[in-house]
C-alpha cells in the first residue's frame, strides 16, 4: 500500500476478484459461523450486503483518487481529516492486525495439535500461547530478510492452506450426507435460545437469531472480522480496462466466491459436529477428525492439518511486513519518532516489527491466564474487530466529505449514483458498522465468558488504550503530499 499503483498495468476482473477473496477468506472463521448453525445465513448476509459491499466500493473510490500516492488509508484520511486522524487511522489498521496476529495462531496451534495426534493440546492455554509467540517472532525474523522465499511460499498458501482443506470439508459433508448420515444443524440437542426453538416438546433450529439481548448477536462482530480486508486490494480498482464497469463486477465476483466458501463451509462443520462439540478454534479439525475416524483414515486429519498450518503461517508471514509499512510512510513524514523509521540493509522496518512482536506476545500471553481457549480466542477477536471498525467509520466519512471538499479530485472509479450514492453506501455502511462496533463491546451468550463485566473491561480498556496512543504519540508531518 505504500507504493504507487503502476496506471499502464491492466488487471482483469477475475483477478481482482480472487485477490479480494484472499486477503479476506479465512477457515479459521468456519467454526464460528457453524456455532450459529443456520441463523450463520442472517450474519452472512448482514456481513456481504452491508459491510463488504459498502466498504469495497467506497474504498475502490478513495484508492483510485490517491493512487500516484503512497501512505494508503493515511493518504485517504489525510486529506478529509487531516495528518492527526489520518495517523490514527494506518494505527488502527496496523493495530488491528497485531492484535488479529494471536487469533488465527491460536488456530493454526490447533491444527498442529490435530497433526500430532494430540488434540487435547488444542484447548490447552500454555501451548497454544508458547506455540503462538514462537512461531511468530520465527515469521518475524523471516521478513527481516526480505528475501523472495516469503512472497513464494505465501503464493501457494492460500491455495493449499485455505482452499484445498476448505473443499474438502465440503465434499466431506456432501459424501456425509449422502451416506444417510444424520445431519446435525437439523438434530439440535442443546436448547440454546438465540439458534434454537422449542415446538411442541421438539428442538428445532431457527432460521433466524432469537435476539433478546445484544449478546446473543455478539458473534456479529466476530464475523466482520472475518469480511474485513477488502480495501486492501481497492487500490486496483484503476488498474481494470474499466474501472466504472468493472469493479462492481469483481466485487460482485468476490462476494459470491466468500459468500460460497464461507456459507458451505460452515454448515459443513455444523453438519458433521454436534453443536456441543463445536469448539471455535479447533472445531474445523475437530470436524476432519471426526469424518476421517469414522472412515477409517484417521491419518489424512494430519495431511489436512498440515495443509492448514502452512496456509495460516503463510498468511501471518506475509502480513507481518504489511500493514507496518504503512506506519513506515507516517514515520518517514515525522508523524512518528524517529525510532520508528529505522531500516535494516534490506530496507524492512526493523524496530516497528519488534515492537509489533513485544505487543503480540503480550497479547498471546492471554492463553496463557485464560480457562478457556475459545473465550481468549473471542475476546482477541472482539478486540480486533473494535478497532478495525473504528478505521472504517473513519474512511466511511472521509468518502462522503471528499465528495463536497474536493469535487473535482480525478477519480477513475466512483461509487454509482452520484452524491445520493455515496451517501447512500457510506451511509449504510457507517450505520451498520456503528452497530456492530456496539455489539462487540457485548459478551456472547454462547461462551461461557465468566465475569461480564470483565469481558467488558478488557475489550473496552483495550480499545481505549489503542486508540489513545496514536493521538499521544502523533506528531506534525515535515512534508506534504
Amino acid at each position: 500500500m505504500l507504493m504507487a499503483a503502476n496506471s499502464t498495468t491492466k488487471i482483469t476482473t477475475v483477478s481482482l476478484a480472487l485477490m479480494t477473496a484472499a486477503a479476506v477468506i479465512s477457515l479459521r472463521g468456519l467454526p464460528m459461523m457453524a456455532k450459529e448453525e443456520l441463523t450463520m445465513f442472517f450474519y452472512i448476509g448482514f456481513a456481504t450486503f452491508l459491510y463488504l459491499i459498502p466498504a469495497s466500493l467506497v474504498a475502490a473510490e478513495l484508492g483510485s483518487a490517491f493512487s500516484d500516492k503512497g501512505g494508503g488509508v493515511y493518504t485517504w484520511m489525510k486529506a478529509g481529516f487531516g495528518s492527526r486522524l489520518g495517523f490514527l487511522a494506518i494505527w488502527l489498521q496496523w493495530i488491528q492486525n497485531v492484535v488479529w496476529y494471536p487469533t488465527v495462531l491460536a488456530f493454526a496451534a490447533a491444527c498442529i495439535a490435530y497433526t500430532i495426534g494430540k488434540p487435547e493440546l488444542a484447548n490447552n492455554g500454555t501451548f497454544v500461547g508458547i506455540f503462538s509467540i514462537v512461531i511468530y517472532w520465527l515469521a518475524t525474523l523471516l521478513a527481516f530478510k526480505g528475501t523472495d522465499l516469503i512472497s513464494k511460499v505465501t503464493s501457494y498458501g492460500f491455495v493449499a492452506g485455505t482452499v484445498v482443506p476448505g473443499v474438502v470439508i465440503i465434499i466431506i459433508a456432501i459424501v456425509y450426507i449422502l451416506k444417510g448420515e444424520q445431519i446435525q444443524f437439523l438434530h439440535p440437542t442443546e436448547n440454546v435460545a438465540s439458534i434454537v426453538k422449542e415446538v411442541n416438546g421438539q428442538l428445532q433450529p431457527r432460521w433466524a437469531p432469537n435476539i433478546q439481548g445484544m449478546g446473543d448477536i455478539a458473534f456479529l462482530a466476530g464475523i466482520l472480522l472475518l469480511f474485513a480486508g477488502v480495501e486492501v486490494h481497492a487500490v486496483h480498482a484503476q488498474e481494470l480496462k474499466n474501472p466504472q464497469r468493472d469493479f462492481p463486477k469483481a466485487i460482485g465476483l468476490a462476494g459470491i466466491i466468500i459468500f460460497a466458501l464461507f456459507t458451505f463451509g460452515s454448515l459443513a462443520v455444523a453438519t458433521v459436529l454436534p453443536y456441543e462439540q463445536i469448539d471455535l478454534q479447533a472445531g474445523l479439525m475437530e470436524a476432519f477428525r471426526v469424518i476421517f475416524l469414522k472412515n477409517g483414515v484417521p491419518w489424512v486429519t494430519s495431511i489436512i492439518g498440515i495443509l492448514a498450518a502452512f496456509g495460516v503461517l503463510a498468511g501471518v508471514t506475509s502480513w507481518i511486513a504489511g500493514p507496518s509499512r504503512g506506519l513506515l510512510w507516517t514515520a518517514k513524514e515525522g508523524v512518528l519518532p524517529p525510532f520508528w523509521s529505522k531500516t535494516n540493509a534490506n530496507g524492512i522496518q526493523i524496530n516497528i516489527l519488534i515492537v509489533q512482536g513485544c505487543i503480540v506476545s503480550i497479547l498471546s500471553s492471554l492463553y496463557f491466564f485464560m480457562d478457556n481457549v475459545s473465550v481468549a480466542f473471542f475476546l482477541l477477536s472482539a478486540l480486533t474487530i473494535g478497532l478495525y471498525l473504528i478505521m472504517y467509520l473513519m474512511m466511511y466519512a472521509t468518502g462522503i466529505k471528499l465528495r463536497y471538499t474536493m469535487p473535482d479530485l480525478p477519480r477513475s472509479y466512483k461509487v454509482p449514483g452520484g452524491n445520493a450514492g455515496m451517501w447512500l453506501f457510506a451511509g449504510l455502511g457507517f450505520v451498520a458498522t456503528l452497530f456492530s462496533f456496539v455489539v462487540a463491546f457485548f459478551p456472547p451468550t454462547q461462551l461461557p465468558v465468566g465475569s461480564p463485566g470483565s469481558y467488558v473491561a478488557m475489550v473496552a480498556g483495550g480499545t481505549i488504550i489503542f486508540v489513545a496512543l496514536p493521538l499521544i504519540i502523533a506528531k506534525k508531518p515535515h512534508t506534504h503530499l
